[in-house]
């Protein structure tokens, strides 16, 4: 379940992305998931070369295309002082600390905790950042209920599985965590469905005008 779920998020992310010419994941998460999937796929077709791996393999390479929408339109989401070169040194330095901070990880856990453990971090992260993103472009832009729900889902399921009936409470408290702000996420983006006049962009920011 969490694999189609999360299936659904990608393809998703670059199907907004190229249509809304805009990247659809936050680009922390995104380059800690580029990081967690690229490590996480080829130790897991070194070791455990089963339907998981392959599964890691799927996400690796979806997330290079949503990686692309974002180096390709990311820019436009910047304040002007964002130059070309500022915003390409930027992101390959985030990037870079995305593999650095996963390695840290597997040093200090080994390859099956450290999966484990960075996987419900990082989605705890993309939860916040969802909606940090929905406010600072003041509303729904490059954002979609689907995504919202498969990623609570995707997140969901793990839970249940490691959290409850494997008894980790480390796991079991962010993956509640993960829900409760997936829920509210949701509950944003249904709210803009059904009032798109009170999210226009601008955010309600002081002395911005809205639209009609």
């Amino acid at each position: 379940m969490s694999g189609i779920a999360w299936t659904v998020v990608y393809v998703e992310a670059i199907r907004i992305g190229l249509t809304q010419r805009t990247y659809a994941l936050p680009v922390a998460a995104l380059a800690l998931n580029v990081a967690w999937e690229s490590i996480y796929s080829v130790w897991g077709l070194r070791n455990e070369p089963g339907l998981q791996a392959w599964v890691t393999v799927v996400w690796a390479l979806a997330d290079l295309v949503i990686v692309w929408t974002f180096l390709r339109y990311g820019r436009a989401e910047f304040p002007s002082w964002v130059t070309r070169a500022v915003f390409g040194w930027g992101a390959a330095g985030l990037f870079a600390t995305a593999f650095v901070v996963q390695w840290a990880f597997v040093t200090e856990f080994g390859f099956p905790q450290a999966a484990r453990y960075t996987a419900f971090l990082q989605n705890l992260l993309m939860s916040g950042l969802f909606v940090a993103v929905f406010v600072a472009r003041g509303g729904p832009r490059g954002q979609s209920l689907t995504i919202a729900v498969a990623k609570w889902i995707g997140t969901a399921a793990p839970t249940v599985v490691f959290g409850v009936h494997e008894r980790s409470p480390f796991v079991l408290t962010l993956g509640v965590l993960c829900f409760v702000v997936d829920v509210a996420y949701i509950g944003l983006l249904a709210r803009a469905r059904v009032h798109p006049e009170a999210f226009d962009g601008t955010g309600g920011r002081a002395g911005v005008p809205r639209a009609g």
